[in-house]
């Protein structure tokens, strides 16, 4: 006589059943259905930077040891030359001329915008709700123009015989300048260039100062008043320690805009008076695209962003130790 002790699986559920109910093996970790989701998620965009980025930085690199001219694209020939173009690029005064003028001219204008982008995320903190909405909306627009357009107004406004500037200042008095040419000197041109940028770089400075005034509690403005201190020191000892991991950051990314602001040079003057106004990637261009000398070109624009990692490693290595410092 058999006695059966267990009751066999009648049917596909009941087998599934056993089939999950077994022991795992001790050695063999548990595979998670989503541990592939995040990294399946980030190979679109990564494939998108590395097509439309990594390979024209490769291309251009690749360029740069070459001599390229129209002549050399027309027969379709590939004549390497090694490191001749970086050598005549370093070894050329106009190079180190412009990587100075880009250099003061970076500096100058994010100086500017921080200031003044400070000083109106700041203001929309105490206007009120309206006023604040209204400035807002100014901002966002000023922020929303394209660069093209923007640069095309400033363009009419500093025009040399219907511009607007120059009627509003013949106007008020200044008769001198109701004919003046704001394109024909180094540093008027220069002017105009930097009024632009300066405007729409503000916006995005005052907003993001604005956001991240509102995360400081009022409990410690309420305590300092308490200590007596007045709107200064409330500034020095309460606002701006909130306020600096959000400078930092909002410069760093200025220093990279203005450094590579390529459409408002060429747009104002194409680097003129007597290419006096040239920064790197406006110098690159017109080596590269106006003389027709494209490897000299490629190896300008490898070069400018060697410099620019270099300038933005030196500001990281500044904040860092600050940041240390504190501590």
């Amino acid at each position: 006589m058999t006695v059966q002790t267990e009751r066999p699986p009648s049917g596909p559920t009941e087998i599934l059943k056993g089939a999950g109910s077994e022991p795992a093996d001790p050695g063999r970790k548990p595979r998670r259905a989503g541990s592939l989701t995040p990294y399946l998620l980030l190979l679109p965009p990564v494939a998108a930077v590395l097509v439309f980025l990594g390979w024209p930085l490769v291309k251009n690199v690749l360029i740069s040891f070459q001599n390229l001219n129209m002549r050399q694209l027309i027969q379709h020939l590939t004549e390497w030359n090694g490191t001749d173009n970086y050598g005549d690029v370093l070894s050329s005064e106009e190079f180190w001329n412009v990587t100075g003028r880009s250099i003061a001219f970076t500096a100058a204008n994010v100086v500017l915008i921080m200031v003044i982008g400070t000083l109106v995320g700041l203001l929309l903190v105490r206007l009120g709700k309206r006023m604040r909405v209204v400035l807002m909306i100014g901002l966002v627009l000023a922020w929303a123009m394209p660069v093209v357009a923007a640069t095309t107004v400033y363009q009419w406004l500093f025009a040399q015989r219907f511009g607007v500037v120059n009627w509003v200042l013949d106007a008020l008095g200044f008769h001198s300048m109701a004919d003046y040419n704001w394109t024909g000197s180094q540093l008027s041109t220069f002017f105009v260039i930097m009024v632009l940028i300066v405007w729409q770089s503000i916006p995005f400075v005052a907003l993001n100062l604005y956001a991240a005034s509102t995360t400081i509690p009022k409990e410690l403005y309420e305590a300092a008043a308490l200590d007596g201190a007045g709107a200064w020191k409330s500034f020095t000892q309460v606002t701006l320690p909130f306020l600096k991991p959000f400078l930092f950051a909002t410069t760093f990314l200025e220093i990279i805009w203005v450094f590579k602001a390529f459409v408002q040079v060429y747009a104002i003057n194409a680097g003129g008076p007597d290419r006096l106004t040239e920064i790197l990637p406006v110098y690159a261009y017109i080596e590269g695209m106006g003389n027709q000398h494209f490897g000299m070109g490629s190896a300008i624009s490898v070069l400018t962003i060697l410099i620019l990692l270099l300038l933005t490693a030196y500001y990281l290595r500044i904040v860092l130790k600050q940041e240390e410092d504190e501590r």
